[in-house]
């Protein structure tokens, strides 16, 4: 059972479905919003790694070219230094970084991918009320009045999980006391397929190139500044916008609606116990200015589902202490260093004083300097040098 129909349980359903086994997806939300579900602002930088898994799910396939927009170069910048730390596809073998997708389009492709397979069953407009796990199996509790048994459960429900906290597993959890607005503005000047990352002393800014001259927009405030931010009209919201980028990208206009999200992250203490194991944000919730969050979610599912096919092959149990704190070791291992490096990043970046603005200075430009350090954080933000867990 999979709790959670978001992009990392509908992936995982569609990794597992292939290895002999009846899949159920539990999902709060009626099937109509999963089927085509509402803009949310958000437009995801995936990985390579993460399109590998997407094209072998058949759900890569299912979103159209016109909707997928290429990240050839990227740029970090502190404050009001001239310094850029640059990097640039040219330095790999592939003809971008990655490939800015809407979330909405992932979670379309994802749906019709999962409901193509016959041996996965989405109950949707249901929650789980409850969850037992001891004996044979674990069972689940449905707001129906119905019972679930099952072999694991799988929690897919958001980095507030309700599964985790059945379960009885805790979580570092991090507000950082700020606001992302997120939207896409049409501009006057081409981006070039450069994305930009801009810290400054009182807010984060963010440009995610996107088709012809539009634009996604990241901006990163105190909750009061975010409030009037959303307050503003269209016009003076883009105009604000083109100030803050200090009208490097022209004249700016806002093309869709405005989202706000509070920034929390989350990390769970296990990702697994018996008959349990986490995966996405209930695993990990990460703050999205090195654009991981879900990239790590779909990379938990595949990690997941090779575990399992692993302990099928061999005839085990796949709700085993032993295959499920194999998957937790190798999704820790995988996640821990950048959600700990994230997280001090923010921290470094988002306090102001003469001190810090001299060490975030000395750290784009040591980055910057010295290639071998460059190269690393290259293939390690684009995940250009991962190997596919499943094979």
């Amino acid at each position: 059972m999979i709790v959670g129909g978001g992009p990392a349980g509908l992936g995982f359903a569609c990794l597992a479905s292939g290895l002999g086994l009846r899949l159920a997806v539990v999902e709060n939300q009626a099937e109509a919003l999963l089927a085509d579900p509402a803009p949310d602002g958000r437009d995801i930088a995936l990985t390579l790694y993460t399109i590998q898994i997407l094209k072998e799910i058949g759900a890569w396939c299912k979103i159209a070219d016109a909707d997928i927009a290429p990240i050839k170069r990227a740029c970090v910048r502190n404050a009001k230094s001239p310094h850029l730390l640059r990097f640039d596809h040219a330095r790999t073998k592939w003809p971008a970084l990655g490939q800015l997708v809407s979330n909405q389009s992932i979670r379309k492709a994802l749906y019709q991918a999962a409901k193509d397979r016959a041996n996965v069953d989405l109950l949707t407009g249901t929650s789980v009320t409850g969850l037992a796990f001891e004996g044979p199996a674990a069972r689940a509790s449905l707001s129906t009045g119905e019972t679930l048994d099952c072999s694991l459960v799988v929690g897919a429900d958001s980095r507030f999980s309700n599964v985790r906290r059945m379960a009885g597993i805790s979580a570092q959890m991090r507000d950082f006391s700020r606001v992302a607005i997120v939207c896409r503005l049409m501009h006057e000047k081409p981006h070039d397929g450069t994305a930009y990352e801009w810290f400054d002393t009182d807010q984060t800014l963010a440009v995610l190139p996107l088709n012809d001259r539009e634009s996604s927009i990241v901006i990163t405030l105190p909750g009061s500044a975010a409030s009037r931010a959303m307050g503003l009209p269209p016009n003076e919201f883009a105009a604000d916008v083109e100030r803050r980028f200090s009208a490097m990208w022209g004249r700016m206009e806002l093309s869709t609606e405005r989202h706000a999200y509070p920034l929390v992250s989350a990390y769970a203490d296990r990702f697994s116990a018996h008959r349990l194991a986490l995966i996405g944000d209930a695993a990990v919730g990460m703050h999205p200015v090195t654009a991981h969050g879900f990239n790590f979610g779909l990379q938990g599912a595949d990690t997941l589902s090779a575990k399992i096919r692993a302990a099928t092959r061999a005839g085990e149990d796949v709700g085993s202490i032993s295959v499920l704190e194999s998957y937790d070791r190798a999704h820790r291992k995988a996640t821990y260093p950048l959600y700990v490096a994230t997280n001090a990043l923010v921290s470094l970046y988002t306090h102001d004083g003469v001190l810090t603005r001299l060490a975030r200075d000395a750290v784009l430009r040591f980055a910057d300097g010295l290639l071998p350090a460059k190269d690393w954080i290259l293939h390690k933000l684009t995940e250009t040098d991962e190997t596919r867990a499943a094979t």
